[in-house]
Parts: C-alpha cells; structure tokens; sequence
C-alpha cells in the first residue's frame, strides 16, 4: 500500500501547495486592485482572474484535504458502532466518492475540450478557459485516486 499512498502523499501536497499559492496571487491581485482604484487605475479583469484562481485553488486542495481527513464527516454517530461496521462505512463512503469524482474528473476533462475546440474565451481578458478546466479535472481526478486508495485500505481493513 505504500507504493500507491507515497506518490499520492506527494503529489497532493504538490498541488495544495500551488493551491496555496494561487490564493496568495488571487490576494496580491485583489489588494493591487483595489489600491488602483483608489487612483481610477483599476487593473482590467481582476474578477476573472480571481474567479478562475478560486476554482483552480478549490479543486488543487481536495485531495490534499481528503487525505488529511478534512472533509464534514459525521463521526458522533458512526463512533458509536462496532468497528467492523465503522470500516465497511469508511470503504462504501469513499467508494462512493470515488465513484462521484471519477464522474466529475470525466466530464470536466469533455467539457474542457469541447472548450477548445470552440475557442471559448473569458468576457474581458479574451484568456482560454479550457485550461481552467483542465486544471479543476485533474485535481478532481488526483482527488478520485485519493479516494480509490482509501476504498483499497478500508477494504483491507475489513477483510483483516
């Protein structure tokens, strides 16, 4: 199992880290802005610009997220069954997941080159949006082997 959790450890703190920096973009961006504003400068297409980086930075966070077991979970009530009941939870939960972002990650990978392929371009700075797409894909899909390792361990533990 620790030839699938390393490289999966890795890469998702490599896009939480992006995630992060994103954010501190969209932060300098917005302050510039608004400080530009204040002299009738205002820097064209910042609410773009932030809405793509948000998205971006949503989707790079989820997995890392998922792996520190950050998610809304309702524990209370689940703390209170047997454990073996607890794992095949954990696994049916995550494999349903799995199953949601697989979807996501699928689509959002079409709709991107569909994006593409009609040269779809953001209202004020002309910026490609497939890329943006292609960016919530695969933090999506980084999200989906996320889940799929914690449905292979869950199972393990069931099985054990």
């Amino acid at each position: 199992m620790q030839r699938i959790d390393r490289p999966l450890q890795t890469a998702a703190t490599f896009v939480n880290r992006l995630a992060g920096g994103i954010i501190v973009a969209m932060m300098i961006l917005t302050c510039a802005d608004v400080v530009l504003r204040l002299f009738g400068r205002p820097i064209p297409g910042t609410y773009e610009l932030v809405g793509f980086a948000g998205a971006l930075a949503a989707s790079f966070s989820l997995a890392r997220t998922a792996l520190d077991g950050g998610h809304i979970a309702v524990e209370f009530l689940v703390d209170r069954l047997p454990t073996r009941l607890q794992v095949l939870l954990a696994a049916l939960g995550s494999l349903g997941g799995a199953v949601l972002f697989v979807l996501v990650t699928w689509h959002s990978f079409i709709y991107a080159l569909d994006l593409k392929e009609s040269g779809e371009v953001s209202m004020t700075l002309g910026f490609p949006v497939y890329p943006v797409v292609l960016g919530i894909a695969c933090g999506c899909g980084l999200l989906t082997l996320v889940l799929a390792a914690d449905v292979i361990r869950e199972t393990r533990r069931l099985f054990k």
